[in-house]
């Protein structure tokens, strides 16, 4: 998985297509991603003690990684990303850049 955790992406697929958002949990076993804000169901939560209420929260869930792309800082378009190796032999660095305008992210 070339996305990380941190990286601003967009939303392609799905009730919150074309909303922007930071990623904040990543599962590359299950090639799944978590986007802070997005992707928002409710849950109800029990009361923790007697005589508490229950509540209802706002929770992020986690959605499959082909529904999202990165969204790229220098010409601000949601794009795939490659990676290119710099450096002399031995000293080699592996660096993401965008497929699109080619500059390193």
């Amino acid at each position: 998985m070339k996305i990380k955790k941190g990286d601003t992406v967009k939303i392609m697929i799905g009730k919150d297509r074309g909303k922007t958002g930071k990623l904040t949990n990543i599962n590359p076993s299950a090639n799944m991603v978590v986007v802070d804000g997005l992707n928002v169901f409710k849950k109800h939560q029990r009361p923790k003690k007697q005589g508490e209420k229950g509540e209802v929260i706002n929770v992020s869930r986690p959605m499959n990684a082909s529904r999202v792309r990165f969204l790229c800082p220098n010409c601000k378009k949601p794009t795939r990303l490659g990676y290119r190796f710099e450096g002399e032999e031995g000293n080699q660095k592996k660096n993401r850049y965008c497929k699109k305008c080619q500059n390193l992210v």
